[in-house]
């Protein structure tokens, strides 16, 4: 195991979801949009039941256009409301709102038959740390009052938050840990940011994130960091990526750590290119579900 979290945050986190639930009407499951698999929390299913919930594909302007689609229609086969968005811009928000609405309606529906008198409708998001909750909610909100959290769980405390038009969602800390038996994926999450940089191992993370990239986005790759070829091994070319940047130390040697943040920044950072790590095809070797 390279990353391990602790099971009583888990047990701690769930308890407080179970109890806010209860009042919930739709559930938001936020993942992101590189790794819809390795970011969702297998427990959330689980713990949603029957209730009406959305999967949201957050940052889907860092995350592979065709890939995106190829995911949208996995969920959708699933019988699942699925939106792509991206919180940053706004760009699907509004979808999102009506999405909500749409979901929500026959429990709005149900009450007005019986004569009684209609609430708002309640929400709230779920999802690992750092996948994009304080954003959405911001954007949702039309504010900038939730701190987004640059670490890993940060963002504390319970409160309402009023949308307008009949519609509230809970700010709550739904955070769940990432479930980290599958080490393919839990590379992936640190590679996103989903986990704090000092808990993994850098160069396992890196030399797994290059190899997919010459797998998949070899073009991509060698256009960033102006590359001729790809090395013959994965550390090959981080090695070859630090020479070209100039990332050495005494002697002519490669500043090897420099050089792991140099490719992990431009990655987050969407500067090498639109990538998706997830793929479908991994989803019906059924790694997660």
């Amino acid at each position: 195991m390279i990353i391990n979290w602790f099971p009583g945050h888990m047990a701690k986190a769930r308890k407080l979801i179970e109890d806010n639930l209860k009042c919930i009407d739709v559930v938001i499951e936020l993942v992101d949009a590189r790794i819809p698999m390795s970011s969702a929390n297998p427990m959330i299913s689980r713990l949603i039941g029957q209730k009406p919930s959305i999967v949201v594909l957050n940052k889907a302007d860092l995350a592979d256009p065709a890939i995106v689609e190829a995911w949208v229609r996995y969920y959708k086969g699933k019988g699942r409301c699925v939106l792509a968005l991206n919180s940053k811009d706004g760009k699907g928000v509004k979808q999102l709102v009506t999405a909500i609405r749409s979901l929500a309606a026959p429990k709005l529906d149900h009450w007005k038959a019986r004569g009684l008198k209609t609430r708002s409708v309640r929400t709230m998001i779920l999802g690992i740390p750092n996948v994009g909750k304080s954003t959405l909610i911001n954007r949702l909100a039309h504010r900038s009052a939730a701190k987004t959290a640059d670490k890993p769980g940060e963002t504390k405390g319970k409160q309402w938050v009023h949308l307008g038009g009949q519609l509230d969602l809970l700010d709550t800390p739904g955070v769940l840990w990432p479930k980290l038996e599958n080490q393919v994926s839990a590379c992936r999450l640190a590679a996103t940011g989903a986990i704090s940089d000092t808990a993994f191992d850098m160069e396992t993370v890196l030399t797994q994130l290059v190899s997919e990239l010459e797998q998949f986005y070899p073009e991509e790759l060698k256009s960033r960091f102006k590359l001729d070829e790809l090395g013959k091994t994965p550390l090959d070319t981080i090695e070859i990526i630090g020479r070209k940047r100039g990332c050495l130390i005494a002697g002519g040697h490669i500043d090897i750590e420099k050089t792991y943040k140099l490719i992990l920044k431009d990655y987050r950072e969407g500067k090498i290119g639109t990538i998706s790590l997830d793929r479908v095809e991994e989803s019906n070797e059924s790694r997660h579900h």
